[in-house]
Order: structure tokens, then sequence, then C-alpha cells
């Protein structure tokens, strides 16, 4: 199935978004239909500041890295790291990557003149034909303009965006007005309070995971690391050495079912 069909399932499609070849690997043995990239993993784990534009050359590398794993992979591109962003969709475009986020939130926790966005999912479009370009509307992840969100969306989809990604989206009664108001597949950060088949109730095409995988794997090694300090018991289930090095092999990954 494609990656623009993964949208038009009788589910949401589920993104985790990974930081690394490792994370990306794990992820794809664990079964899931498509991979994304977390901008604020890939700018962490290099030590650079995230939605800055700092991490253009990480970004590309890991795609480089990752597009090999036999499922679509899509990337965070930001609002294109201040570069041209034509040049950028093509050459992750020719790399194999799927699809990209672009996203019209700036530094500072203001939002982008939504005219001058357009242009950039317009160029992204332009650079990558057979890219999903996902358009990222900021306004209820900044808490600032959420009523310009559906005009925004439609300015982008205009522009030539194949999907939304409205992250803060919450609330049912609004995930609904903006499911009704704009005509493409939705996608939203993961919601606990609705869960994955409420969302998919709701229209919502798409959940991503977004940083929240890179941050668990943090609290889960410094977790690890305290309990060796203090003589406590680590916890069961943790992948043996052979199998994590098996990862580059594409072999299985044990923790899978756990």
């Amino acid at each position: 199935m494609t990656f623009q069909n993964l949208h038009h399932a009788d589910r949401p499609l589920l993104l985790p978004n990974a930081w690394d070849f490792a994370s990306a690997a794990a992820l794809h043995a664990a079964g899931f239909a498509a991979i994304g990239t977390t901008s604020l993993g890939v700018a962490a784990a290099a030590g650079l500041p995230d939605g800055e534009g700092a991490t253009r050359d990480e970004t590309v590398a890991l795609a480089r890295r990752i597009v090999g794993l036999p499922v679509p992979v899509t990337v965070d591109i930001e609002s294109g790291f201040g570069a041209d962003v034509r040049e950028l969709a093509a050459e992750l475009a020719a790399l194999g990557v799927a699809g990209v986020n672009i996203e019209d939130g700036r530094p500072g926790g203001v939002l982008a003149d939504p005219v001058e966005q357009a242009g950039l999912v317009r160029a992204a479009k332009e650079g990558g034909p057979g890219l999903f370009v996902n358009a990222r509307v900021d306004t209820h992840w900044l808490g600032v303009a959420k009523e310009s969100t559906v005009d925004r969306a439609r300015r982008y989809l205009d522009a030539g965006a194949d999907g939304v990604f409205v992250p803060g989206l919450a609330l049912e009664r609004e995930i609904a007005a903006v499911v009704a108001a704009v005509d493409a597949p939705l996608n939203v950060l993961h919601v606990p309070a609705l869960g994955l088949r409420r969302l998919g109730e709701l229209g919502v095409r798409r959940v991503s995971t977004g940083s929240l995988l890179f941050r668990a794997a943090l609290h889960a090694a410094v977790t690890t690391a305290c309990q060796v300090r203090e003589g406590e018991p680590v916890a069961d289930g943790i992948p043996s050495y052979a199998d994590a090095q098996g990862l580059a092999a594409g072999a299985p990954w044990s923790a899978r079912d756990r």
C-alpha cells in the first residue's frame, strides 16, 4: 500500500516518529506501516535547538540512512531550515522519501504569514511532486490565532499540500469541525484521552507520536541507569545485546510484543 493510500485505510495511520536508525529499524520490526522523523529528537540528539532551522544536514543524513527500510518514510523539515525548500524537497524525493512535514510555526512562538507559508508548501510540492506534503498548522500548538486554523489549512491545500497536520488539536468538537471544513486527510498528535479508535470515528486519518517516543526513551534510559546505581532490579523485557545488534541487518525485534 502506498503512503498516500495509508491515509485512506479503515483506521487512522499511526505514525511513530524516530530520531536515529536504530529507533526507525526497531519500529519497522515492530510492524508499523510507515515511519516519520521527529525534529525534536533529531535536534536534541545532535545537541542542537529544535525549530530553529539548525538541523538540515542531520535531517537529510537520517533520511538517507532510513529510506532503505521497506516502509514509507516521511521527514519533518521544520519550516524548511531557511533553505531552498524546492531544492530540499527534490533532494529528499531523490533519496526515496515518501513525504515531508512543513510547519508554519516560527521561533519565538509566532506564526508565519500564511501567504508566505503557502509559497513554501508550493515549493515543496514542486521540488518533490511525488512527496506527500503534510502542511502543519501551529495555531493550536502555539495557542495563538486558533480562529485562523481552517483558513490556513485551506491556503496550504490550495498551494498543493496533500494533508494537514494540526498538533495540539485535542477536543472532539474542534477535531470534528476541522475534519468537516478541510477536504484532505487530517493529522493530529496522539491524544491519550481519545485514543486511536475514537480519533478515527471523528474522521482523523493520521495520528503521530511526535517527540513522545524520544522523550520516553530518554526517561527509560535514565531510569535504568538510576536503578543500576541504586542497586535496584532493572525492568524485565529489555532486548538482548544480540537483538539490538541485529537491527541493522533487519533482524526481528524481541520487544515487539511487549
